[in-house]
């Protein structure tokens, strides 16, 4: 039995990469009963003691299925008739043609909830293009603003368009059209896009753009590196610091602990002419101690002050061990789940699954019987 918030969901998760396995995850840690649909070839067995290092496909159970197969559609179709939700990542119009599309799904059951991954959206120029995190988050204009003054703009991993901008953006649309579903009695499409998701991230700043305290210029702004007290300095030792002492309480308190408040040349905060020099300066203090020395001084006081940790270093770190931000599961560290809940808390519900894994097992809690399984299986539609 799984715990959480949505225990009790089922959902149907058609494999794919990136922000569908991110938000289906999303959901098995809050306690969906999460179903990844795996591809019946890509079933090549392993041992459940033993499981994949994946974490990104955590906390669901997977069945083969051959979705090429009019009896594999049927199959799935069976499935969905049993389901709250479904998501899918494939092209506008690849899932009607394989026969799983929304219309035939609804039609199977009006409350479910078909959510749809891509980057560009179901429609629009640019709909049937292929393109991956970095192009989304491009025409966003997310892209854009990242990077240092005089470089050119810098990709932050995949985090803003597959991950927040993506799977997470789907979770949240899935689980409103769950929460309106039980009220009105009828499912609906939640047509996720990435570069629409990127696009509502960025709402601050055109916000400020619209303001006039932006500029489009990379890294002259408050919060792109074009400040001093929003930077990252390298220390003694060839580590690095962050500070983001943005408010003047907390810039003092900046100035106090590193002796800077006892110069008498120092420039007002919001000086931006004089950013650069100010950067030059705490460059050249932040130099002078190792990360640890800084850690000791600065550490549990208001001028906004963290060490930057790798990933290796990040589970160690004494606040993320207290807080158990990350988790250690057959062997495996990972982030936990999150957000927290005070009464019905989220969990890793089981660690990932090799491909096809629990395909009779899911097959037959969802209502097949045993004749049933058997002649999918003996027409090839499952695994």
């Amino acid at each position: 039995m799984t715990s959480g918030p949505l225990s009790g969901v089922k959902v149907l998760e058609i494999a794919g990469i990136g922000p569908g396995p991110f938000c289906a995850m999303m959901l098995a840690d809050m306690g969906a009963d999460v179903v990844r649909v795996d591809r019946a070839q890509s079933v090549l067995g392993g041992d459940p003691d033993n499981p994949p290092a994946d974490v990104l496909n955590r906390g669901r159970r997977s069945i083969g299925l051959d979705l090429k197969k009019p009896e594999g559609v049927e199959a799935l179709l069976e499935l969905v008739e049993r389901a709250d939700a479904l998501l899918e990542g494939f092209r506008p119009g690849v899932a009607e043609r394989l026969g799983f599309g929304p219309e035939v799904c609804l039609a199977r059951n009006p409350r479910l909830v078909y959510g749809r991954m891509t980057g560009w959206g179901q429609d629009g120029p640019y709909a049937q293009m292929a393109g991956h995190d970095i192009n989304y988050i491009a025409l966003a204009g997310a892209l854009w603003p990242i990077g240092r003054s005089g470089e050119r703009p810098l990709p932050p991993l995949n985090l803003v368009g597959d991950f927040g901008g993506g799977g997470m953006l789907l979770a949240f649309g899935l689980v409103c059209g769950l929460l309106e579903a039980r009220t009105s009695g009828q499912g609906q499409v939640v047509d996720a896009a990435m570069v629409d998701g990127a696009a509502v991230l960025m709402t601050m700043f055109h916000a400020f753009r619209a303001m006039g305290i932006w500029e489009d210029e990379r890294g002259t702004n408050l919060l792109d590196t074009g400040a001093h007290f929003y930077e990252v300095y390298e220390t003694s030792d060839g580590k690095y610091v962050s500070v983001g002492a943005i408010e003047r309480q907390f810039y003092e308190e900046l100035l106090r602990l590193t002796g800077l408040d006892q110069v008498d040349d120092l420039p007002h905060q919001n000086d931006k002419a004089q950013w650069p020099v100010m950067k030059e300066r705490l460059a050249e203090l932040f130099r002078t101690r190792t990360r640890d020395e800084w850690c000791e001084l600065l550490e549990g006081s208001d001028a906004c002050f963290a060490p930057v940790l790798s990933m290796g270093e990040a589970p160690e770190h004494p606040h993320n061990h207290h807080r158990r931000t990350f988790v250690t599961r057959n062997g495996v560290v990972q982030p936990a789940p999150a957000p927290r809940f005070s009464r019905t808390p989220g969990d890793v519900q089981r660690p990932p699954s090799f491909p096809g894994q629990h395909t009779d097992e899911v097959l037959a809690e969802w209502g097949a019987g045993a004749e049933r399984i058997a002649a999918l299986r003996a027409a090839g539609a499952i695994a």
